[in-house]
């Protein structure tokens, strides 16, 4: 078995990208609100804060900021994977077994990724501007302060 060394960043911020197997599902949009249900349920077991995310019919990309002390996100992303399957598959996992991660270094490199992430649904040819796609932090960051 592989042995993966992750880098850890005590309370650190962190870019993740979690895929289904079948990409050509889109299981996540279609029930999103299980995802986000496993996602808060992850959240209360593992605290961390969301910059950012953006929800694909098959593959979700999200920048956290780690509360937990220890930087268990793996732990974090085990959790929310176990808690939407549990939801949505009655046998087998609709997810590939590994996640890409990127441990954020300084602000330009966090803007750099908020900026992937948003742009993720016009560069798969779902929208033609970040703002039309509804499952997506962009909207956080474009409502008006009142």
């Amino acid at each position: 078995m592989v042995n993966y060394r992750r880098y850890r960043v005590r309370n650190g911020t962190y870019a993740f990208a979690i895929t289904l197997r079948d990409r050509r599902s889109a299981l996540l949009v279609e029930r999103i609100d299980a995802l986000f249900s496993a996602w808060r349920n992850a959240r209360r077991r593992v605290p961390h804060r969301i910059i950012a995310f953006v929800v694909m019919p098959d593959h979700i990309h999200v920048v956290v900021s780690m509360r937990d002390g220890g930087d268990d996100y793996s732990r974090l992303i085990q959790d929310f994977k176990k808690g939407f399957t549990r939801r949505v598959c009655a046998v087998g996992s609709p997810w590939q077994s590994r996640f890409w991660e990127h441990t954020v270094r300084d602000e330009r490199d966090l803007a750099n990724h908020i900026a992937y992430i948003h742009h993720n649904p016009v560069k798969h040819g779902w929208c033609e501007a970040p703002t039309d796609w509804r499952y997506s932090s962009v909207h956080r960051r474009h409502r008006p302060r009142g």
